[in-house]
């Protein structure tokens, strides 16, 4: 596999992913209460957005590097 096919294959995927999950999303935690021995924490989720366009575009641009790595050989 030529790297331009492993680079065409790589962004029709994560394009897809893209378009699937429209987002990145993770939890972190935060104390509130810290007396002593009593702790209480809070559980924070955050999401970085990925538009769909920016999905469409991954896998147009993978599958032109495709047709464009076809047409050379």
């Amino acid at each position: 596999m030529s790297g331009r096919t492993l680079l065409a294959v790589v962004l029709v995927i994560l394009g897809a992913i893209a378009l699937a999950y429209q987002g990145i999303t993770y939890t972190t935690q935060k104390k509130v209460v810290d007396i002593g021995p009593i702790q209480a924490t809070k559980q924070e989720h955050h999401t970085i957005p990925l538009p769909p366009i920016l999905g469409a575009i991954a896998v147009i641009a993978g599958i032109a590097v495709l047709v464009t790595g076809r047409k050379g050989v």
